[in-house]
């Protein structure tokens, strides 16, 4: 059972089909403009499309192979028509998404010299951090690893209450202090706690903070420092979670993240995407 093991149910693909409409009339709409006018798929239909996928933050690499193989199916096909052109990017982008690598799919095992295993979550509010840990906690667990959760979220009214809720669903201690603690000290009591009572993974979520504020990101810092007293190379993973919604500040938040914290990985939907230089 995968973390998204329920995406596809009817209910749940209603209601992600409701809350991605807007996202898909605003790229259809950019796609329409880029052909419009046009009864043949020539060079310029094509760099307006190039256009339109680029700004509606498809990725300049993806942009350029969904590009390069239109162009070899409307040389080899002779689709010159535009009113195909919409079902020839269908079909493209679905063959590379069954083409994509499954490589990157967690196993949810650890290292045999890791032990506890500590795992620190970061990101800017709003993107899913404390569920994102739930989910990464239940599967541990699922691996039949002992999972230990530490609420170093201490900023944000209810994020300790709200990871509280997680480790009641899912059956695995906390270890958490009042709103407004140190966040370091949560950390600390957490590998120290969890170092004692031999726990698998250890599980620290943290404050969501802008990427752009200097003395949020340093704390981030800090907390890492802290760990490192108890167990020296902890965190083993600093897991970034990003709403991949948000295009190139996606890109400006992982620079940042990994420059504070030395990010290992960030989680894509239901798999970890181990990150290119950034």
């Amino acid at each position: 059972m995968g973390f998204f093991n329920k995406l596809f149910s009817r209910e749940k693909k209603e209601s992600l089909d409701q809350g991605l409409q807007k996202t898909k009339e605003s790229f259809l709409g950019k796609i329409g403009r880029a052909i419009a006018g046009k009864s043949t798929v020539d060079a310029e239909v094509l760099d307006n499309l190039e256009e339109a996928l680029v700004s509606a933050d498809v990725g300049v690499e993806t942009t350029v192979k969904i590009i390069n193989r239109i162009e070899e199916r409307v040389s080899k096909d002779k689709y010159m028509n535009t009113s195909e052109l919409n079902q020839i990017l269908q079909n493209e982008v679905a063959a590379m998404l069954v083409d994509a690598p499954d490589a990157g799919f967690r196993d949810f095992d650890t290292p045999a010299d890791k032990k506890p295993y500590v795992i620190m979550v970061v990101g800017v509010n709003g993107v899913g951090k404390t569920t994102t840990i739930g989910k990464l906690a239940y599967n541990f667990k699922k691996a039949g690893k002992s999972v230990l959760l530490g609420a170093a979220d201490t900023f944000r009214a209810a994020a300790v209450d709200q990871l509280t809720i997680w480790s009641e669903r899912v059956g695995v201690p906390i270890v958490k202090q009042q709103m407004g603690s140190d966040p370091g000290a949560v950390a600390f009591d957490t590998v120290q706690s969890g170092v004692a009572k031999g726990a698998d993974v250890i599980i620290i979520d943290t404050a969501g903070r802008l990427h752009n504020k200097i003395h949020l990101m340093d704390e981030l810092s800090k907390i890492k420092r802290v760990m490192n007293k108890i167990i020296p190379d902890a965190p083993h993973e600093v897991l970034l979670v990003l709403d991949g919604s948000t295009g190139q500040n996606a890109l400006e938040q992982a620079r940042q993240f990994t420059a504070a914290t030395e990010v290992t990985s960030w989680p894509l939907r239901s798999w970890t995407v181990r990150p290119k230089a950034v």
